[in-house]
C-alpha cells in the first residue's frame, strides 16, 4: 500500500488564526503539509478536487474546521462531508471560538471527531494547535483514502 501524504486541511476565514495555526504546526515540522481553504465552499472544492484545487493529488489526514465562516459555515461543511461515503471516516476537528452548546452538540451529532474551543490567549492557542497537529497528522493513522 502506498503511503499517503499526511496533509492538514485548515478551513478558516480568519487570516490571523490561519497564520498562528501554520506557525504552530511549523514548530512541529508539519507546516509543509498544510492546505488552507478560506471558507466551507473552498473546503469542499479541495475535497472534490475542483476549482483552484483541481490538481490536488492527496486527501487530508485531518481537517481543522472553523464554524463561523462566510458562504458556508463549518456545520454545513461537516454535514456534507459526513453525507459523502468517500469522506465519512475522514477525521474532522472543529476548531472554533463558538462556546454555543448547540454548535457543540450539532458538531458531535454530525460526526465531528473532536471539538476544540480556540483559546483567547495566543500562547494557549499555539499550544493547542501543536498538540492537535502532532496527534492527528503525526501519530494518528487516518483511514485509507482512494487516490
Amino acid at each position: 500500500m502506498k503511503a499517503q501524504v499526511k496533509r492538514i486541511l485548515i478551513v478558516d476565514d480568519n487570516p490571523k488564526d490561519v497564520e498562528l495555526t501554520i506557525s504552530a504546526l511549523a514548530e512541529k515540522n508539519l507546516a509543509n503539509e498544510v492546505v488552507v481553504a478560506e471558507d466551507g465552499v473552498e473546503a469542499l472544492e479541495y475535497l472534490n478536487r475542483c476549482g483552484k484545487f483541481e490538481n490536488e493529488k492527496y486527501y487530508p489526514a485531518v481537517i481543522l474546521l472553523d464554524i463561523k465562516m462566510p458562504r458556508m459555515d463549518g456545520i454545513e461543511v461537516l454535514r456534507r462531508i459526513r453525507s459523502d461515503p468517500k469522506f465519512k471516516l475522514l477525521p474532522v476537528i472543529m476548531v472554533t471560538s463558538s462556546l454555543e452548546e448547540k454548535d457543540l452538540i450539532e458538531s458531535y451529532k454530525l460526526g465531528a471527531n473532536s471539538y476544540v474551543v480556540k483559546p483567547v490567549d495566543i500562547v494557549q492557542f499555539i499550544e493547542a494547535i501543536k498538540v492537535l497537529g502532532q496527534y492527528w497528522a503525526g501519530i494518528n493513522e487516518p483511514p485509507p483514502m482512494h487516490v
